[in-house]
């Protein structure tokens, strides 16, 4: 595969790794334990005095629960992200995981953190 295609892939992946991360900041802590997880912060509310009080709860708690999917997404593009970033470096991107035949470029710059060829896909 063309080199300089390869390195204008690994640039296009370690921008959106830096979005991706971004996004997940603002909402989520990075599990120091478990390598490539985040945590969708639960909201710390103390839920007052009366209904307004409550209602502040409950919506912090539907807006917890609403993210807990997106964070899910995330972690999974990101780490498909670090997957095709890792296989740069050991040059072995490209590669289809499922029938190891090369991955068209047309797809991968569609898709640079893709995994399979549209054939396995």
């Amino acid at each position: 595969m063309d080199k300089n295609f390869i390195e204008e892939i690994k640039k296009t992946l370690e921008v959106e790794k830096s979005d991706i991360e971004g996004q997940l900041k603002k909402f989520a802590t990075k599990d120091e334990k478990l390598p490539g997880d985040w945590d969708t912060r639960f909201p710390n509310f103390n839920a007052g005095q009366g209904s307004s009080g409550m209602e502040t709860a409950a919506d912090e708690v539907e807006e917890y629960s609403t993210l807990l999917p997106i964070e899910h997404n995330l972690e999974i593009r990101l780490k498909n992200i670090n997957s095709a970033l890792e296989k740069i470096e050991k040059e072995g991107y490209g590669i289809c995981e499922k029938c190891n035949k090369e991955i068209s470029i047309e797809r991968l710059k569609i898709s640079p953190e893709a995994r399979l060829c549209l054939k396995c896909e």
